[in-house]
């Protein structure tokens, strides 16, 4: 699941009363958008050589069936 987006206050003074924990919002962000980017890198490969192979096999199917 993609991680939420970090919340800012409208409110400048809340904004900076709490700017550690938003600005550590946002790292955290910055680092679990880069897993999970990564980690749809990983799955669209994998689906892309599981289609590759179910087609290979599709064409094996139709070949048997014909003979």
């Amino acid at each position: 699941m993609a991680p939420a987006r970090p919340f800012v206050p409208n409110d400048p003074a809340a904004a900076r009363e709490y700017a550690d924990l938003i600005r550590q919002d946002f790292e955290d962000y910055i680092s679990d958008v880069q897993d999970y980017f990564r980690c749809m890198e990983g799955e669209r490969s994998r689906a892309f050589t599981e289609a590759q192979e179910v087609s290979q096999e599709y064409g094996q199917f139709i070949q048997l069936i014909q003979q």
